[in-house]
Formats: structure tokens, sequence, C-alpha cells
């Protein structure tokens, strides 16, 4: 009898270790990688998935959306390279793993090298986005869009090439205009040429939900583009443009933006 039990005790294990790891799936997000090419090339991202959400079959192709949402995410500058995995280091993949009941889709693009949210990284963002929206079947009408520092930027450039794409924004700790002569590249393109950048960007999202976050001690992007935001919006008589400054926050507000219970609960109501 030891002998038999000492000889299927590893396989007893195993199927044991598979049924918690199949449970652990169902009752728990988790992140997957995934890869998309966008003109020829290709980039690879990753994917956080609510507990009990599954890829779509052949069957259910075309049959109606779940009432799933979406969320794009935009990291920062620290977190651009080509393993795509770093930019779940920081910002909203953190959160996450200690919230692994989150209700909502995340997608997770990465910036290559020393390139900002522009041109290619764009189309790459929104590719891998459409991508997860197909493949999962989550529902067009709440898509949202979220980033961090150079992620905040990217978040106006991307919300600005199709503003009736996202039924709301949250820019974390970005600008406007370029933060220090030694970062020009980093600028939000699609108003570049405005007199008024300001005012270019509250009139073509001013029907956009937004919800503004930035540290009033910031000094790797300082609040003052994100304050005459907030006043342009204002300016336009925009519905619903809110702004979050941390009195005692540094550049770092994305923690604890990312915490914040009632952020959640204006997202997740919001739908196009």
């Amino acid at each position: 009898m030891v002998r038999l039990l000492a000889r299927w005790l590893p396989l007893l294990l195993v199927l044991m270790v598979g049924g918690c790891a199949s449970t652990a799936e169902r009752t728990h997000g988790r992140f997957e990688a995934r890869a998309v090419k966008v003109d020829g090339r290709t980039a690879y991202y990753q994917v956080f998935i609510p507990a009990g959400l599954q890829a779509r079959g052949p069957a259910q192709q075309g049959t109606a959306p779940v009432d799933v949402p979406v969320i794009l995410f935009l990291h920062g500058s620290g977190e651009r390279g080509g393993d795509g995995v770093k930019q779940t280091h920081a910002g909203l993949g953190p959160y996450l793993r200690d919230h692994r009941d989150f209700p909502a889709l995340v997608v997770f693009p990465q910036v290559p090298g020393h390139e900002e949210w522009s041109g290619r990284n764009n189309r790459v963002a929104l590719a891998a986005l459409d991508a997860t929206l197909a493949e999962f079947g989550a529902d067009p009408a709440r898509q949202y869009l979220t980033g961090m520092s150079m992620g905040g930027y990217g978040s106006w450039n991307i919300a600005l090439d199709d503003p009736r794409r996202f039924a709301a924004i949250v820019p974390v700790c970005g600008a406007v205009l370029a933060p220090r002569a030694v970062r020009p590249t980093l600028f939000v393109e699609q108003v570049a040429n405005e007199a008024d950048p300001y005012a270019a960007i509250a009139q073509r999202l001013r029907h956009t939900p937004i919800w503004i976050f930035h540290g009033a001690l910031d000094d790797v992007v300082p609040p003052d583009d994100d304050r005459r935001l907030h006043a342009a919006f204002q300016a336009t008589g925009a519905a619903d443009v809110r702004y979050t400054e941390y009195p005692q926050g540094n550049h770092n507000a994305w923690d604890a933006t990312y915490a914040d219970p009632a952020m959640w609960a204006w997202l997740f109501a919001q739908k196009r």
C-alpha cells in the first residue's frame, strides 16, 4: 500500500495543483501576453483579463458584446522597452496585482526605446485595444483611456485622434507642452500648431467625460498645463471635466489615483 501511494503521489499532486490553478483563474483576474502586427512589425503587449472571462470561440463571433468594459493604459517613460511586460510594473499594473477582482479588461501596450506615444506607437495601442475587444467581445460603448506621465500626454494625443471613441479618459500627471528643454519630443502633437493648444483640446473633447489628476508639488511634469486645461474646459461649458490636485503630491500621482474608489465608480458609469 505504501509503495502504491508513493507511486501515485506525484500524479495526485500535479492534479491538485492544476485544480487549484484553474480555480484561481476562475476567481481571480490574470495577465496574459499578446502580440499585434502593425506596419509589418510585431509589438508585444499584456492584457489583464477579469475572473471568469474567456476568449470567444468561432461560434460566438459576431454575437452581442458582453457587459465588460475595457481600459487602454499608457505607461510612462520608465516603462519603455521591448519585453512586453515592463509596462505592467508601474501605475495600473501593480494595482491590478493587488486587486485581482478588478471587473474590466485592461490593455497594456509598450513604447520601445526612447520613443513617445505618437505615430506607430499610437497605432499599436489602438490595434491592441481593437484585438482585445474582438477576442473577448467587450462592450465597445465602454472603452476607457488612461495614462500616466508620458502616458498622460499620450492620452490626449490618442483621444484627439478620435474624439468619439472613448467613453471617458483619465490623464494622470501629464501635460500639453514639453516639460523640460531636455525632453523636446514630449508634447501633445495634435495641437502643436495651435495658437492656444489648451482651448483647442477643450473644444475638441468638450463632450468627453474627463478626470485629470496631478500632484501640486510635481517637479518632473509641473501641474501648470493641467490647471490651464481645466480652466479651458470650464470656459467651453464642458459637461463633465474634473480636476483633482493632490496638495502634497509630487510626480507619482498614479498610485493615489488608481487607488481611489470614487474615480473607478465614476469611470465605469460612463458609456458612449
